[in-house]
């Protein structure tokens, strides 16, 4: 069973930075892609970066030029650096892995238990 491990997530002031890490237990045969999604009080689940197998990353607007996704293959992990922070970033954050895990198997989603981001003065 692939178990994801976040870290990183806690309370900033506005303009602040925080770095999200995770990591994935086990080995995944193949990786489609990596990304971070984030959910707000009472809002859907909705997507924050991905990254893809090539190292192509999409970001969703409100985050761009603010927040950079990276991964390390030799580390099974994905990281969010998030800067210059708004309150509206406020939420708790998911890391997702999609893959397969083994040659044979579909592709599927992974997800972690989220960690919350808050950022408040």
């Amino acid at each position: 069973q692939v178990r994801l491990v976040e870290s990183g997530g806690g309370l900033v002031q506005p303009g602040g930075s925080l770095r999200l890490s995770c990591a994935h237990s086990e080995s995944i045969f193949s990786i489609n892609h990596m990304g971070w999604y984030r959910q707000a009080p009472g809002k859907e689940r909705v997507l924050v970066a991905v990254i893809t197998s090539t190292g192509t990353t999409t970001y969703a607007d409100s985050v761009k030029g603010r927040f950079t996704i990276s991964r390390d293959n030799a580390k099974n992990a994905v990281y969010l650096q998030m800067n210059s922070l708004k309150p509206e970033d406020t939420a708790v954050y998911y890391c997702n892995v999609r893959g397969s895990i083994t040659s044979s198997s579909y592709p599927v989603n992974y997800w972690g238990q989220g960690t919350q981001v808050t950022v408040s003065s």
